[in-house]
């Protein structure tokens, strides 16, 4: 944990600086929706990784000269119940390989659904200040799958989210959050956390950037029998999110995105390419 905690604080050190060079207005983060309004996002993504980081965090290659991919259609949604509260759902249709020298194996399917509602608590000057709470359903896949689509249980999280519009000064945002999991039966609790900020490049073309990691507790069950190597019970996870987006419309825009693992313990090493729709209705 030593290893991960100084990478961790390293990144997070850097990220905040950059902050203060860097940080347009999202409908993600701390801010919620007007009564009625909507946001979604559609996606397609390729995730493939060839590493793993260990024990140390060190980075070494799969065993058996093994690799790992997930290619995945996802579907984002944020809509405005008040507002002040935004109802939340994810899905992923997924289709997971894992090749090795020993074996090949696929699975394919519906992955965890989520579920949440994000509260506006507070908002001023100074920013804005949320609450979100969350439940994953783990219902819509086998986990006794040889590969299989996530643990097969459910979680719950609480999180806290502040918002930052740095207009006039720049055509940007700064956001910070950070929130607890509650992961039952066999997998670790986590501490869960995000720096992200954004910036409008041109009138059509904007860029954000987000760090996301997960700090396990390190409270879950040591024996992993699952074979999913991003599915591992107690692992620790640093992501580097950069995305350029382009407005086609003011209801419709297209985003891509590179996300790279950075950092991390006890899980795959790899990277996703997305390829996103947005669509909002002001």
């Amino acid at each position: 944990m030593y290893f991960t905690i100084v990478k961790t604080a390293t990144v997070l050190g850097l990220a905040f600086l950059v902050i203060g060079l860097t940080c347009s207005h999202s409908h993600a983060g701390a801010w919620t929706l007007n009564k009625g309004k909507l946001y979604d996002r559609l996606s397609l993504n390729y995730y493939y990784a060839d590493d793993r980081f260990d024990k140390k965090a060190d980075r070494l290659r799969f065993d058996d000269n093994g690799d790992f991919s997930d290619i995945n259609g996802a579907n984002y949604l944020e809509y405005g119940l008040t507002d002040r509260i935004t109802l939340i759902n994810s899905l992923y249709f997924k289709y997971i390989e894992k090749d090795d020298d020993v074996a090949k194996t696929t699975t394919y399917g519906l992955g965890d659904i989520d579920l949440a509602l994000k509260v506006k608590v507070l908002e001023g000057k100074a920013g804005i200040f949320s609450a979100q709470g969350l439940v994953k359903i783990p219902e819509a896949y086998d986990r006794n799958d040889r590969v299989p689509l996530g643990n097969g249980q459910y979680d719950l999280e609480l999180k806290f989210l502040y918002g930052l519009s740095l207009w006039p000064y720049l055509p940007g945002y700064c956001g910070v959050e950070a929130g607890y999991r509650w992961r039952l039966s066999d997998p670790s609790d986590e501490f869960r956390y995000l720096v992200e900020f954004g910036l409008d490049l041109t009138k059509d073309l904007y860029g954000r950037v987000k760090l996301d990691g997960i700090y396990s507790i390190d409270n879950g069950s040591h024996l992993d029998s699952g074979g999913n190597p991003t599915a591992t019970n107690n692992f620790d996870l640093g992501k580097l999110d950069v995305t350029l987006g382009y407005k086609i419309t003011p209801a419709w825009g297209l985003e891509a995105s590179y996300t790279p693992e950075i950092y991390g313990q006890n899980t795959a090493a790899g990277a996703t390419y997305t390829l996103a729709l947005t669509y909002q209705l002001r």
